[in-house]
This record gives C-alpha cells, sequence and structure tokens, in this order.
C-alpha cells in the first residue's frame, strides 16, 4: 500500500487506478472493516489523527478529483466521510523522497509520465497535506534506488 503524500497528477493512469484503490482500503482498514493491514505503516499519519477516517475521505477526494480532470469515472460514493477543513503535515524530505520513489517507477513503467515530470523543482503536495521541514517521516520504509 502506498497512499502519496504528492500530488495525483503526478501518477500515471495505472497509478491513479492503483492509489484509488488502495486508499478505498485504507478506509476499510480505519473504519475497521478489515482485519489485514491494520498496521501498515502508511496508516499511521491518518490513524494518529483527531478524526481518521474524516481525512482519508478527504484524501481520496483529492484522487477523486484528479479522476475527473482525466475523464475517468471512479464512484464518489465509495467515499464515506470528509471534511475539507482539516490537514496533515508531511516534511519536505518525505515529499522528495517519494517522488525519487515515483520517478523511479514512472521511467520503467511509463517514460512519458517521465519525462513530464523527472525535472520538476517544486513538488505539489496531495491538498490534504501542509509541507513543513524536517526528514523523512520514521514509519516510511525506505527503498533502495533502483529497487
Amino acid at each position: 500500500m502506498r497512499l502519496w503524500s504528492l500530488h495525483p497528477k503526478y501518477l500515471d493512469s495505472k497509478g491513479l487506478v492503483a492509489l484509488w484503490r488502495e486508499a478505498l482500503l485504507a478506509q476499510k482498514v480505519l473504519q475497521g472493516k478489515t482485519s489485514g493491514y491494520r498496521h501498515h505503516p502508511q496508516l499511521h499519519r491518518f490513524k494518529h489523527s483527531n478524526n481518521p477516517n474524516r481525512l482519508i475521505g478527504a484524501y481520496l477526494l483529492s484522487i477523486y478529483t484528479e479522476s475527473l480532470n482525466r475523464g475517468y469515472r471512479f464512484d464518489k460514493s465509495k467515499i464515506i466521510t470528509f471534511s475539507k477543513n482539516q490537514k496533515i503535515n508531511v516534511t519536505r524530505s518525505q515529499l522528495y523522497y517519494e517522488f525519487d520513489f515515483l520517478c523511479t517507477k514512472l521511467k520503467k513503467r511509463s517514460p512519458t509520465q517521465y519525462k513530464k515530470i523527472h525535472s520538476l523543482k517544486k513538488i505539489d503536495t496531495n491538498p490534504l497535506f501542509t509541507v513543513i521541514p524536517g526528514p523523512i517521516e520514521e514509519w516510511e520504509k525506505i527503498k533502495q534506488q533502483g529497487a
């Protein structure tokens, strides 16, 4: 499961569809409707907030909005609840780690998308996040380059 801090506009079509499915799974986990993935590190920042279900809903809403921009038909009714007023912090180092990780994936899977984004200097987040200074998050499972 990868719940990107990056704006979903950077993902290729395969990545966007996978993110939608994974975020829907995360929503079920946070609602206690599944026995698997309950301790997944990607859920840490949602689980330790005041209202995890509203936050994952806001996260899903941003993916849904990007899907509309691309002409896809994701089912908005699958988003149980959301809040547009809450934010989650993400460290700058986490954001750039994720961007590099995504570029590594896209270089192989979607060279066209890779060429569009790999040289960006300013990286946008999913609208749910606010960037703060800091290192890669403790919960991140760091992948070696090329892995």
